[in-house]
């Protein structure tokens, strides 16, 4: 894995597995701070000049949840990466353990964006060959806030602040 505590930003590298489909994967890394505090801070960001803008708040807030991934992956010798494909459809986790289990997670800064996180992970589970690799261990939408819950379709969604080792 190419993070390094020590820099303010770390390579989410691109999840190779089995999928049953022609699409092309992107092997390209994605970047994401490895403490996002640190934008805030250089840009003078206040509550309200990231209310105003929700977009580059997600973003951060996508960084965020990567880095908490990223120590819980570490913690059970697990490994974090990001999927996307030539069609559009990304994910923006996936942690994969030594012995193939593996779950993967769509972070959403407002619970309003569940629905459509969830739809993703659905298609996204659905595209991957489970001869060749398991079915994932948890589908899994990040959200800012809410409360942690078991959907109908079996995607959870848990508020970052419930997350823990």
């Amino acid at each position: 894995m190419e993070y390094k505590k020590d820099l303010p930003i770390g390579n989410l590298p691109a999840w190779n597995t089995h999928i049953r489909s022609s699409d092309m994967l992107r092997k390209s890394p994605k970047r994401h701070f490895t403490d996002p505090s640190m934008a805030v801070d250089t840009l003078g960001l206040s509550v309200d000049k990231l209310t105003a803008d929700l977009n580059y708040f997600g973003l951060l807030f996508e960084s965020l949840a990567i880095r908490d991934l990223r120590i819980y992956a570490d913690d059970g010798d697990g490994k974090i990466f990001h999927y996307r494909d030539s069609r559009g459809l990304e994910i923006d986790a996936v942690i994969e353990y030594a012995d193939g289990t593996w779950g993967a997670f769509e972070i959403k800064l407002g619970i309003g964006a569940a629905d459509a996180a969830a739809a993703n992970l659905k298609k996204f589970a659905e595209k991957i060959e489970t001869g060749k690799t398991k079915s994932p261990a948890a589908l899994t939408v990040i959200t800012a806030n809410g409360f942690a819950h078991k959907r109908q379709d079996g995607v959870n969604v848990v508020p970052i602040s419930s997350l823990s080792v």
